[in-house]
C-alpha cells in the first residue's frame, strides 16, 4: 500500500499550528496516541513497581511493555533494554561502568561524524584513565566516513569503538559493520548511536554487529525517554553496576533513579505509531515496523531527491556533503548570510529548521562551517509534504 501522508498528518494535532516543521532533528512532532498514552498512564500508574496495589502492577506492566517495544524497534532482546531519561545520560553511565576496561595501555576509536552524546563520555573516561583516543575522520567533500580507515585505527589494544548509525546533521550513514568486525577481532566492543537512523532505516542490532545500540524516543515523535539495547543481555551482569540498588540485576544495573512510567507508556505508543505508518502492515510489531519503515523510505526517497535537486539549483546555496548512503537529512549554507539569520528568515515565514553551530558540532568544526556562521539543517519526517519542501526552497531562494 502507498504511504498515505495525509492520514499520518491527521494523527498529529500539532501540525495544525500553521508551521512547516522541517526540524525533526530537534524532535519530531508528537502523535495524539502518544499524548493520550502518557495522560492515561499518569492517572493509572504508581511511582514504583514494588507493592501489591493494582497501580504498582500497572507500572510494572508499563515497564515491561516499554522494554519489549524498544527491543522490537532494533531487533533486540527485552532483557537487554536499559531505559532512562535520555540516551546521553545513559551513555554517560555506560562509559562510567566500562571505565575499568579503558585504562592506560588501551585505546578507543571515536568519530567526527558523531554527536557529542557518543563522544564526550568516552573522552572523559579516556582523559581520566589514560586510554589512547584515535579519530575516524570524514571525507571533506562527501561527509562520508570511509570504512577503510578502521583497518588502521583499530589495533590490538583497542577496547571500544563509538560510532553513529547516521548523522543527524549531514545524513551520512557509515558502514558500522566494518568497524564492528574489526574491533571484535581484537576483543573489543562497538557502541552505536542510532538516534539519527530511527525511524528512517531498519535498525537491526545483529546486522550492525553492534554490542550496544542507543536510541532516543523524541527522534520519532516519542516522549523524552532514551534507551540502550545490549545485544547480549548477559553482559549487563558482567559490567560494574551504576544502580543505587545493590541487588540490581540486568538492565536495572544501569538505571539510576526511578522511572517515569507515564513517559514509558508514551514510548510504547510512539513505537506502535511507527509500526502503523503503513495501514497495510501486519504480523508481529517487528514485522509491522519493517513494512512501515520500508513504505516511509520509499516515500522519502522521492521527496528527498526533490529537495536536493531544488536546493542544488540555487547558486547561492552550498549543500554540505553528498554521501550516497544516508538518511533524509541535509545541512546547507547561504552565501553571505549566517545560519541564524537564515533560520530567522524562515521562522518569520513559519518554517522551523535547526540552525547555527549545532552546539559546537565537532563535524561542522572539522569542516570549517562553524567559522563561517554555521549551517541550517532540515530533515524529512513521516508528515512532510512536497508542498512544504517547495515553500522552504522558495524562501531560501529569496535570500539571493
Amino acid at each position: 500500500m502507498a504511504f498515505d501522508v495525509a492520514r499520518v498528518r491527521g494523527l498529529i494535532p500539532s501540525l495544525g499550528d500553521g508551521w512547516i516543521h522541517l526540524d525533526p532533528q530537534a524532535g519530531m512532532q508528537t502523535p495524539d496516541a502518544v499524548s493520550r498514552a502518557v495522560s492515561t498512564a499518569f492517572r493509572a500508574s504508581a511511582a514504583s513497581i514494588h507493592g501489591r496495589h493494582v497501580s504498582n502492577r500497572r507500572s510494572a506492566a508499563v515497564l515491561d511493555a516499554a522494554r519489549s517495544a524498544v527491543a522490537d524497534l532494533v531487533g533486540g532482546d527485552p532483557a537487554g533494554v536499559v531505559l532512562g531519561p535520555d540516551r546521553a545520560i545513559l551513555l554517560g553511565w555506560l562509559a562510567e561502568s566500562l571505565s575499568t576496561r579503558l585504562g592506560l595501555g588501551t585505546g578507543l576509536v571515536l568519530s567526527r561524524l558523531d554527536e557529542e552524546a557518543n563522544v564526550a563520555p568516552w573522552l572523559r573516561i579516556a582523559n581520566r584513565y589514560g586510554a589512547a583516543v584515535r579519530w575516524a575522520e570524514v571525507d571533506i567533500e562527501t561527509c562520508e566516513l570511509p570504512s577503510w580507515q578502521f583497518g588502521e585505527l583499530v589495533t590490538s589494544t583497542t577496547r571500544l569503538v563509538a560510532l553513529t548509525a547516521a548523522s543527524p546533521i549531514v545524513g551520512s550513514a557509515p558502514d558500522v559493520r566494518v568497524a564492528a568486525d574489526k574491533v571484535h577481532d581484537v576483543g573489543g566492543m562497538v557502541v552505536v548511536d542510532a538516534v539519527g537512523a530511527a525511524p528512517y532505516a531498519h535498525v537491526d542490532i545483529a546486522e550492525l554487529g553492534a554490542d550496544i545500540v542507543a536510541v532516543n524516543a523524541p527522534a520519532w515523535g516519542g516522549p523524552q525517554v532514551g534507551a540502550l539495547v545490549f545485544r547480549d543481555p548477559a553482559l549487563l551482569d558482567r559490567i560494574p553496576s551504576m544502580s543505587l540498588n545493590p541487588f540490581a540485576r540486568g538492565p536495572e544495573r544501569l538505571e539510576v533513579g526511578g522511572h517515569q512510567f507515564a513517559q514509558l507508556a508514551g514510548l510504547t505508543a510512539s513505537i506502535d505509531f511507527l509500526a502503523g505508518l503503513d495501514e497495510g502492515a501486519n504480523g508481529s510489531r517487528r514485522e509491522r515496523l519493517e513494512t512501515s519503515i520500508s513504505s516511509l523510505q520509499h516515500y522519502h526517497d522521492g521527496l528527498f531527491d526533490h529537495l536536493m535537486s531544488a536546493l542544488g539549483r540555487l547558486s547561492h546555496v552550498m549543500i554540505i556533503g553528498r554521501s550516497p548512503s544516508r538518511v533524509p537529512t541535509v545541512s546547507f549554507t547561504v552565501d553571505g548570510v549566517s545560519a541564524d539569520k537564515v533560520a530567522s528568515h524562515l521562522a518569520d515565514r513559519r518554517i522551523a529548521t535547526v540552525s547555527g553551530t549545532h552546539g559546537g558540532s565537532r563535524l561542522l568544526d572539522s569542516l570549517g562551517v562553524n567559522d563561517e556562521g554555521g549551517a541550517v539543517t532540515v530533515g524529512l519526517a513521516p508528515y512532510t509534504t512536497r508542498f512544504e519542501i517547495d515553500q522552504l526552497v522558495n524562501e531560501v531562494a529569496a535570500l539571493a
